[in-house]
C-alpha cells in the first residue's frame, strides 16, 4: 500500500495492522522499513487526533476523578483547600478555587494548574429549595401585617 492521508475506518484499521507488523520487526531509524513505520504511525496519529476528540473536565470533574483514582475522601483534601466545609463547598460549586487552592492541587495531586484554572460549570439550579421565603409564599404572608395580607 502507499502511504496516504487516511480518510476512512478502513484504511485506518489497514494503516494500524501495517505499523504494528512493522513494529514487531524493530527496524531502525534510517531504513526503507524504519521510515515507512515513521510515516505511517504520524498519518494514523493525525487520523485519531482529528477524529476521536476529548472533550477537557472541567476542574471540579478533574478534582472528583484523581480522588477517585487515588482513592480519596473530601475530608483528604481539606489541608489542601483550607477545611472540610470548603472542600464541601467547592466540590459543590458554590465557591471558587482560590490561587493557592489551585497551586496546592497542582503540587499535591498533580492536576494541570491550566486545567484548574479553567471556568467552573455552573452548578445546576434548584427550584423551590425548601424553607425559602419567596414572593407568595405561605410564610410570607403570614408575615405581613393583618391589614396588608392578600385574599387568598
Amino acid at each position: 500500500m502507499e502511504p496516504k492521508i487516511i480518510k476512512t475506518k478502513a484504511q485506518h484499521q489497514a494503516y494500524l495492522a501495517e505499523v504494528d507488523r512493522l513494529a514487531t520487526d524493530d527496524p531502525a531509524s534510517g531504513t526503507p522499513d524504519g521510515d515507512r513505520l515513521e510515516l505511517l504511525a504520524k498519518l494514523v496519529e493525525d487520523y485519531e487526533k482529528e477524529r476521536f476528540k476529548f472533550k477537557r473536565p472541567d476542574p471540579i470533574a478533574a478534582i472528583r476523578f484523581r480522588m477517585e483514582e487515588q482513592g480519596l475522601r473530601q475530608k483528604d483534601l481539606a489541608s489542601l483547600l483550607g477545611g472540610k466545609n470548603r472542600v464541601s463547598e467547592v466540590l459543590a460549586r458554590k465557591r471558587p478555587l482560590t490561587l493557592a487552592m489551585v497551586r496546592a492541587l497542582n503540587e499535591s495531586l498533580h492536576i494541570s494548574a491550566e486545567l484548574l484554572i479553567r471556568e467552573l460549570e455552573p452548578a445546576p439550579y434548584v427550584r423551590g429549595r425548601p424553607g425559602r421565603i419567596g414572593h407568595g409564599s405561605p410564610r410570607r404572608k403570614a408575615a405581613l401585617p393583618a391589614g396588608r395580607r392578600r385574599a387568598a
